[in-house]
């Protein structure tokens, strides 16, 4: 099999491909299978040419940590989480995410995650009374890795833009509305600007979220919400 990469040296450099054969055999997750390239004594690509180790990102390699997030063959997914036979797949090709700076070959700087929660004052304030009806899907939202698979497919979602932060916002801005007591004016606010004002219902982050995260529950409730 051979392992195609898209890297990258530093931030600012120009991008180039690099192919390795890798000749493992059995079923293994992508993560896996970097870790054992990168093992090797000495790296060489396929054409002979001594390279350094490829750079990638992870944590918990058990779907956990978000680090890992990449497009393996053309789909955003978790390197971790993506299982290859090396018996039937011949190439596996990869890239950074698109919707990110690149800091080197396949790890991105996702930190506008972050930022998005802080400039939409997005904190807990003085905690009211939840409502039972809604602990199984908060649940489900809290699980959110803030792996940035569902800004890399979102179709409304545009690097540096400031405006549209995605279905991240979306589920935090619910599991903070229905948890706040005095906050829940500003929460609602927030939720408009930033994600209801731009959002297009295609629902890619639904399907592509390796956690499973019911969006749709969290847009559903707060819209409704919104309107009282």
């Amino acid at each position: 099999m051979k392992i195609r990469i898209k890297r990258q040296d530093e931030p600012e450099s120009a991008p180039y491909w690099q192919t390795f054969d890798y000749s493992g055999e059995g079923r293994k997750t992508v993560a896996g299978i970097l870790d054992e390239v990168n093992y090797r004594d000495d790296l060489i690509d396929e054409n002979g040419v001594p390279s350094r180790r490829i750079r990638w990102e992870c944590s918990c390699m058990q779907k956990m940590c978000g680090g890992c997030a990449m497009i393996i063959n053309g789909i955003p997914t978790l390197a971790c989480g993506r299982f290859v036979d090396t018996a039937k797949e011949e190439l596996l090709v990869l890239e950074p995410l698109t919707k990110f700076p690149v800091i080197s070959d396949l790890i991105t700087d996702r930190s506008c995650i972050l930022e998005h929660q802080k400039a939409a004052l997005m904190y807990l304030g003085k905690k009211g009374a939840e409502d039972e009806k809604e602990f199984a899907n908060r649940y489900s939202v809290a699980k959110c890795i803030k792996c940035g698979l569902c800004l890399e497919v979102c179709p409304n979602y545009v690097r540096g833009d400031g405006k549209f932060y995605g279905a991240v916002l979306a589920n935090e801005a619910y599991l903070l509305y229905t948890s706040s007591e005095d906050r829940k004016k500003a929460i609602a606010k927030e939720y408009r600007k930033h994600f209801a004002a731009g959002c297009s219902k295609s629902l890619a982050c639904r399907d592509i979220c390796p956690m499973k995260i019911p969006t749709l529950s969290s847009i559903g409730y707060l819209n409704r919400a919104r309107l009282v």
